[in-house]
């Protein structure tokens, strides 16, 4: 039997704040980041093996 799913602890103080921040200060991904991705993407697509 599963255990039950424990509801998420509220963020307070500074920890708030440091999301907060860190979630309206986001950059996009670099150009560089976006090709490494896609290699690693194809790569483990060619090598996945999966019965549908």
């Amino acid at each position: 039997m599963a255990k039950p799913i424990r509801e998420t602890p509220v963020l307070t103080g500074e920890d708030a704040l440091k999301f907060e921040m860190a979630s309206q200060n986001v950059s996009p991904a670099s150009k560089e980041e976006k090709e490494e991705a896609k290699k690693a993407y194809e790569f483990f697509q060619s090598v996945a093996t999966f019965a549908l």
